[in-house]
């Protein structure tokens, strides 16, 4: 990491550290303090819409650790993610657990039945890992399907409001703490894990598997300790979401949020815990904006069909990700990176 001029690092503890220099520390805080207080500026409808950005960004985080970091390319996080949805909801339902004791347990059913399906990446990579993760989309959602008498079937399954020494956490206020504290120690987490002899044999599996396991790494061992932790991430984030709504269905956990993840990825940057942050935020905002947008375009332009404007959505989603990967294959962290370089360097910055 580039440093501003003038600033060493003296120890090995400077060198490990995230955060270098006071300005960085200065900017984290004011941050926090802006993220923290947005419930006395903002209204119900924004709250609702950052509480589930930050669901979001815990996805897309495990889909990093996965994919970014690993290169195991998964089309089933969605599907992991329903795992700790229908575990939180049927442990809080059906054997009245506490919400605060199933949310770990959410997280462990995802994390083991991602290496179920991550068995088979020791034998095929690539395109074949993909169809093999896409397999368990579609085998989970039949699974919770099937199972009607204590999924719900289609009608889903009510999941209960967490509760807080006798308070039942209902308000949007509240969930955007909650929520924002989890995604902060997600961050926090995912951060960490990539700076580690873990992380440090992730990035060796994605740039060369044969070379890493020539230099003695375990191949088997550590992508399927990939998938444990990725879909420990979507576990997390199946559990807030179901809890938040209020209800279980499989079709809040669809093929197509897979392809939108893997494009938040795509446009934050891939192997990058801000590109994640950037790309899920990105991507969750210009929703919000076609949302916006699409009900002036069809009364601007009456030849437009109404179908079609609502599909703008899809349109423009697409249109983002093959843009990125013409223009920016390295996403939104990487021009992140550059313009921080700039401005440290001006007037010098050629």
């Amino acid at each position: 990491m580039d440093l501003p001029c003038g600033t060493f690092k003296e120890n090995y503890a400077q060198d490990m550290a995230v955060i270098h220099t006071k300005l960085q520390w200065l900017i984290l805080f004011i941050f926090l303090v802006f993220l923290f207080t947005l419930p006395f500026y903002v209204g119900d409808r924004w709250l609702s819409i950052i509480t589930v950005i930050g669901i979001t960004v815990i996805t897309v985080h495990g889909l990093n650790i996965l994919t970014g970091y690993c290169g195991q390319i998964s089309l089933g996080h969605p599907a992991f993610m329903a795992v700790g949805a229908y575990t939180s909801a049927l442990l809080c339902a059906n054997l009245g657990w506490s919400y605060w004791a199933a949310l770990p347990c959410a997280a462990l059913a995802a994390g083991i039945v991602g290496i179920l399906f991550g068995l088979p990446s020791l034998k095929v990579k690539g395109f074949y890992l993909i169809m093999t993760t896409l397999a368990a989309q579609f085998i989970i959602i039949w699974v919770i399907l099937q199972l009607r008498n204590l999924t719900g079937g289609v009608d889903g399954l009510a999941a209960a409001k967490p509760k807080i020494a006798g308070m039942t956490l209902s308000s949007k206020q509240v969930w955007f703490y909650l929520v924002m504290v989890i995604t902060c120690l997600a961050t926090f987490f995912a951060r960490n894990l990539v700076r580690t002899k873990v992380g440090r044999v992730f990035i060796a599996i994605r740039d060369n598997d044969l070379a890493a396991e020539v230099m003695g790494v375990n191949l088997f061992y550590y992508k399927l300790q990939a998938f444990f932790i990725g879909c420990m991430f979507a576990g997390v984030a199946g559990s807030l979401l179901v809890h938040y709504v209020g209800i279980a269905s499989p079709e809040q956990f669809t093929l197509m949020d897979s392809v939108w993840y893997l494009g938040m990825l795509i446009v934050g940057g891939m192997g990058s815990t801000i590109g994640a942050i950037f790309g899920t935020v990105f991507l969750r905002l210009l929703d919000e904006l076609i949302v916006v947008l699409s009900p002036a375009l069809a009364s601007a332009f009456p030849v437009i069909a109404v179908q079609a404007a609502a599909s703008l959505g899809l349109i423009a989603h697409a249109l983002v990700i093959i843009l990125f990967l013409i223009f920016e294959p390295r996403g939104l962290a990487h021009r992140w990176e550059i313009t921080k370089k700039y401005f440290r360097l001006w007037p010098f910055s050629y």
